[in-house]
C-alpha cells in the first residue's frame, strides 16, 4: 500500500499566500513527485515545499524527489522554503 506524502509545516501558509495572490494551487499527494501544482498568469509551476525553519540537512530532497527532479524534462520545477519565496516566484510569472 502506498504511504501518504508527508507535508511540511509551512505548506499551508505557502498555499494560503499564493491563493490570496490569485494563484490556482492544487496539492499533489503522490510521494516522490512535487508538492504543489500552481497556475498563475498563464504559467504552470511545479513546486516542492521545504520548511525553511529547518536546517539545510533536513530540507534535502528525498531520494524519490531527487529522482523526479533529475528526470523531469521540463522547466518550471521549483523549491520554495517560505511564503515569501513563493510570492517572489509568482512575481516572475506573466
Amino acid at each position: 500500500m502506498r504511504r501518504a506524502a508527508r507535508r511540511d509545516a509551512n505548506e499551508q501558509d505557502i498555499i494560503k499566500a499564493m491563493r490570496e495572490a490569485g494563484a490556482y494551487v492544487k496539492v499533489i499527494n503522490d510521494e516522490g513527485l512535487f508538492d504543489l501544482l500552481v497556475s498563475y498568469r498563464g504559467e504552470t509551476l511545479l513546486i516542492e515545499v521545504k520548511d525553511g525553519a529547518k536546517p539545510p540537512s533536513a530540507r534535502r530532497l528525498t531520494e524519490a524527489e531527487q529522482k523526479f527532479h533529475d528526470e523531469w524534462p521540463g522547466a518550471d520545477l521549483y523549491i520554495v522554503n517560505s511564503a515569501e519565496e513563493a510570492l517572489a516566484l509568482l512575481k516572475t510569472c506573466g
